[in-house]
């Protein structure tokens, strides 16, 4: 059975890693300021393996590494 609309979904977002340094903000998630689209496919990886976690890249190229 799938998830009822009205259960909150259980999900943490660790990090957000973007090429954009006006989106990088202070706060509880872990944000990190890659300097090409290279290095920061790598470092969505490597950080996502790490913290065992999966990845979502959203359409503005930004990555998000969440754990569910």
């Amino acid at each position: 059975m799938g998830r009822e609309s009205s259960e909150r979904p259980n999900y943490e977002i660790l990090a957000f890693l973007t090429l954009h340094k006006e989106k990088v903000l202070n706060g509880n998630t872990l944000s990190l300021l890659a300097k090409d689209e290279e290095e920061l496919k790598m470092m969505t990886q490597d950080i996502a393996k790490a913290m065992k976690a999966d990845v979502v890249r959203m359409k503005s190229g930004d990555y998000l590494v969440i754990r569910v």
